[in-house]
């Protein structure tokens, strides 16, 4: 256990872009944390480097990811339709199954060495949700979770009306987290007729868009998110970073 907590966190905003470039740039933090534990394996505590954490906002353009564990039958079009929707697709090494990300849609990738924190992926998880479910009720939306399914759900205690909001899939490795959860804003939710959701059959998909029968500033949602993020996790955040320039890795 790392006895030298560090909960500052550097908060990059991407903006908009590519699926892969995100990927790509989320595992070059993610490696480097991992880089900086395994040379302190054979270090004196009081010369252990501390570790760095990471929270990203971003949005991707059209694109279908599957995780590691998911089935490809869950993509309900041939893959050479892809082009005709404007869509990329990527079987990724998180958890979960088959999703959806798409304008209007927040991303979010904690990339946390969860040793600054807390050695337990079930509550990483929960709180992840409960920064979901907090950022919703701000917009009187009802929202929880179903035993047994992943994501944060809206009417959550309805069997029959039950829809999805956002999604979660994430990946640990020596405690580092990456990739994390898609929260619907104002996402064009036809793509997900192109998919089972989650693998999840018997439920829809909902936005905050599509509840308040409005569109909604996406860089409100933004604010109340990290806002929820720094409370429930205690996070020091140092700062806005934008773009994926090198100087910002540590």
């Amino acid at each position: 256990m790392n006895t030298r907590l560090n909960k500052k966190t550097q908060f990059v905003n991407l903006g908009l872009i590519g699926y892969q470039d995100a990927w790509e740039y989320q595992t070059r933090l993610f490696e480097k944390i991992l880089s900086v534990k395994t040379s302190n394996r054979d270090l004196e505590p009081n010369d252990k480097k501390i570790t760095g954490n990471y929270l990203i906002f971003c949005e991707h353009p059209h694109v279908f990811t599957l995780g590691k564990s998911g089935k490809e039958s869950n993509l309900l079009l041939n893959k050479n339709g892809l082009p005709s929707l404007q869509a990329s697709y990527f079987h990724i090494n998180r958890g979960g199954d088959i999703t959806y990300h798409g304008p209007g849609q927040i991303v979010g990738y904690p990339i946390f060495d969860l040793e600054n924190f807390f050695t337990d992926i079930h509550q990483y998880l929960r709180l992840l949700e409960e920064v979901i479910i907090q950022t919703l009720v701000v917009f009187d939306i009802p929202a929880g979770r179903i035993k047994g399914l992943t994501g944060v759900w809206v009417d959550s205690e309805s069997e029959r009306s039950a829809r999805k909001i956002c999604a979660f899939g994430v990946r640990a490795s020596r405690w580092v987290t990456m990739h994390g959860f898609a929260l619907n804003v104002n996402t064009d939710l036809n793509y997900f007729d192109h998919i089972v959701p989650c693998g999840i059959k018997d439920k829809s998909v909902t936005s905050l868009q599509k509840e308040l029968g409005h569109q909604v500033d996406m860089a409100r949602v933004q604010l109340i998110l990290k806002e929820k993020m720094t409370n429930l996790f205690e996070l020091e955040i140092e700062g806005l970073q934008t773009g994926t320039d090198e100087m910002i890795l540590p």
